[in-house]
């Protein structure tokens, strides 16, 4: 099985407009709702039925709240035959304590 690589924060702030990212964001609608940085919510237990949802042919980045969820759903697309797959390290937590504070932490 193909591994997923992973991006950092500071990476992801460089290419965040890319319009070749897809950023996957697989937490809870309420999490999405408290804090989010963009992208598309398809939360971790919906996303086996919805993979017709996302575009193969983009660099899809999965963030969670630390990296553990967004990890497995990358498996998950990898598994499904996505292949240009990234983990955000740290996920939307790391995203607020280093670049963006305004972005609430939970």
């Amino acid at each position: 099985m193909s591994e997923y690589a992973e991006i950092d924060v500071f990476e992801l702030k460089e290419r965040l407009n890319d319009e070749n990212i897809l950023l996957l964001d697989v937490r809870t609608t309420d999490e999405y709702e408290f804090a989010n940085i963009g992208g598309v919510l398809i939360p971790l237990n919906e996303l086996a039925d919805r993979l017709n949802e996302i575009d193969k042919k983009k660099e899809i980045i999965c963030l969670c709240h630390h990296g553990g969820r967004s990890a497995r759903a990358a498996y998950l697309l990898i598994e499904e035959g996505f292949d240009n797959v990234k983990n955000l390290v740290g996920g939307i937590h790391s995203w607020s304590t280093q670049i963006d504070s305004n972005i609430p932490t939970y």
